[in-house]
């Protein structure tokens, strides 16, 4: 098959494109390398700031859409997968359209179906937006009203969501959260993928031993700390590190490129990942794949869809009680001499339901369905 992937998400469509070419297919990307990331493509979308940044950005747009034609599956990363205004979105979208056999929609992020979803009052007992009946700490900031993705409640967001969706052949999930936002509107035209990992480049570290200090990992991303919960789980692991510093220790990185994160992590034996989630995400199933401990989102929901009733890895943590990131890191502590059997359950997890090969396969399976 011919594969494009246009736009990317935390290395979601490189690693999934390297899997296929791995399995003899053709696979394009072009994208803006997850900005900060800088993860790899074959075509460069990546805007740079200011007006000539700008000029420059649509140019090379322009250039790269006669090599956009001709596909079997073209894949796009959300309801906004270049970095334009949705109006000209649409009209890239239309021409994918009319120019290749199929359009799928990777939901990977936040877009209008996932935001509708947040604020029903049934899909989530939590989420980004609201904890329980209340909002979040993220709608309460100053970063929520200076944050484009407020614009997802505006009705010109409503009328670009709606022809996205009647555009698009099917829509692949990646999380259990964007799955359940988009199945009543979708159907049998979504399905859950998972998240890509190449676990044959990620070598587990080994942990036979139980360590002295237990180190704790979290990456911070600037402009996404409190809409994800790092904040408050920073916080939680700086006021546990300063009570019990003879046993445990932190390395926090902050938006570093991609290759130097994963190398950050390796020298960890816990990851802290999202709080709001129901599923461990990218960094998480990433720091899984090495043989870290992740403490991140696994609720019932998650493991109920994945069909997995035995090995349950992820240290779950509930945003909606009080203290429960605490509890749960002096757990870990407390319960050190489990970190090497933690370790391997971990890397078991990953090459079971997320291995590169695994979700791959489910792709080329739901294309061909369509």
């Amino acid at each position: 098959m011919k594969i494009l992937f246009v736009g990317d998400a935390s290395n979601l469509h490189n690693c999934l494109a390297q899997q296929l070419r791995r399995m003899g297919h053709e696979a394009v990307v072009a994208s803006n390398g997850s900005t900060w990331m800088d993860t790899r493509r074959d075509i460069n979308l990546l805007r740079k700031p200011g007006k000539l940044g700008a000029v420059r950005y649509v140019i090379d747009i322009l250039r790269a859409l006669p090599s956009m034609r001709g596909f079997d599956v073209v894949q796009i990363a959300g309801q906004i997968f270049l970095d334009l205004k949705p109006g000209k979105v649409r009209l890239v979208l239309d021409y994918l359209k009319r120019n290749n056999k199929r359009v799928v929609m990777s939901a990977l992020g936040t877009d209008r179906v996932y935001y509708d979803a947040c604020f029903d009052g049934h899909t989530y007992r939590y989420s980004d937006y609201r904890l329980g009946d209340a909002p979040s700490p993220y709608i309460k900031s100053r970063e929520y009203y200076a944050q484009e993705q407020d614009n997802w409640g505006m009705p010109f967001m409503k009328k670009h969501s709606d022809h996205v969706v009647n555009t698009i052949d099917g829509a692949t999930a990646c999380l259990w959260e964007y799955y359940a936002a988009y199945k009543p509107l979708l159907g049998d035209r979504v399905v859950h993928t998972g998240i890509p990992i190449d676990v044959e480049s990620l070598t587990p570290r080994a942990l036979d031993e139980v360590p002295e200090k237990v180190r704790f990992f979290i990456g911070i991303q600037r402009d996404r700390t409190i809409i994800k919960g790092t904040d408050r789980m920073l916080e939680a692991l700086k006021r546990v590190c300063a009570a019990r510093p003879d046993e445990c220790e932190m390395v926090v990185a902050e938006s570093v490129p991609y290759a130097q994160y994963v190398e950050m992590m390796r020298s960890s034996h816990v990851l802290l990942d999202q709080l709001y989630s129901y599923t461990p995400a990218t960094n998480a199933l990433l720091a899984m794949a090495q043989g870290l401990v992740a403490v991140s989102g696994a609720e019932p929901e998650f493991y109920q869809l994945i069909g997995e009733t035995e090995n349950k890895p992820v240290i779950n943590v509930n945003p909606l009680e009080d203290g429960d990131i605490e509890a749960q890191l002096n757990m870990i502590i407390d319960n050190k001499h489990r970190l090497p059997e933690w370790s391997k359950q971990s890397r078991a997890f990953v090459e079971k339901h997320n291995a590169a090969a695994i979700v791959a396969q489910r792709h080329i399976d739901f294309w061909k369905s369509l």
